[in-house]
């Protein structure tokens, strides 16, 4: 795909994470959070063309959305929402109060530092859908035959992160990958083409092996993807450089179609911009 000159106008970065000093850190929090304020976010914005951003809540809060909360209203209306993490705990009026703020969907990570285990994962689901939310879900993608039932169970809608975040890429006609294809078919979930530096054993600048789904998801549901930058990139030791990830998108997209439908169509859908 040749390059265009400039991302379209309305493109969105889907994931983002913004950290500061005076927000407690969660009990549940794995490690520090970086020094990556919603200013130094802006500069990377700027640098690609994005005008879009969804803040997502990092694990390193838990709970406490207020860092999150307060990235999304100094972005300003119709140019960010959030994604929130609530325990199985949260009240109805805590719901309605992060929906009015700009929550659109419950982040569910069962990685280390998450708060919702797979078990406490329908009913509270079934809340959020309730308040117009999608469930964003990130796990180990090796494991989704494993979970399928429960996945295909959940109601309303569904966003897969990072590529279904397959630890060790699989191949495209693994039964690992299939499952996500399926999930994708009902019409009712879309995925995140976002972080490919976290699991690729490849490498920049191309992440080959994270590639080959990235272009495999795009080509059977191209209306169902929406990219992010995943900044500021946390725990990683070497330094992402946004622009390649920016490039990846292009490639991976094949045509400038699919790349507006990626950036802006799906996002304004999904996220109701």
């Amino acid at each position: 795909m040749i390059l265009p000159a400039k991302l379209p106008p309305g493109s969105c970065d889907s994931h983002i994470h913004v950290f500061g000093a005076r927000y407690p850190i969660a009990k549940t929090a794995v490690a520090p959070p970086p020094d990556a304020p919603l200013e130094a976010y802006l500069a990377v914005r700027d640098r690609l063309g994005l005008e879009r951003a969804v803040v997502v809540q990092p694990t390193h809060y838990g709970s406490d959305n207020a860092c999150t909360l307060d990235a999304i209203a100094a972005l300003g209306p119709g140019s960010a929402c959030g994604v929130a993490m609530v325990d199985a705990g949260v009240t109805d009026a805590e719901l309605e109060r992060l929906t009015a703020a700009g929550i659109r969907g419950l982040r569910v990570q069962m990685f280390p530092g998450g708060i919702i285990a797979w078990d406490e994962l329908p009913a509270l689901a079934a809340r959020a859908v309730h308040f117009g939310w999608f469930v964003q879900l990130q796990f180990d993608g090796r494991r989704f035959p494993e979970h399928e039932a429960i996945i295909r169970a959940l109601p309303g809608r569904l966003l897969i992160d990072h590529t279904g975040k397959f630890i060790e890429p699989v191949e495209v006609a693994s039964a690992a990958f299939g499952c996500l294809l399926r999930l994708l078919d009902r019409g009712r979930a879309w995925f995140k083409i976002a972080a490919p530096y976290e699991t690729s054993k490849d490498g920049p600048p191309r992440y080959e092996d994270v590639g080959r789904l990235a272009r495999a998801l795009v080509a059977h549901a191209p209306e169902r993807g929406v990219w992010a930058t995943n900044w500021p990139h946390v725990n990683q030791k070497v330094r992402i450089d946004e622009e390649v990830l920016r490039d990846c998108l292009l490639d991976w997209a094949g045509d400038e179609r699919t790349l507006h439908r990626i950036l802006v169509d799906t996002p304004a859908e999904l996220y109701g911009f």
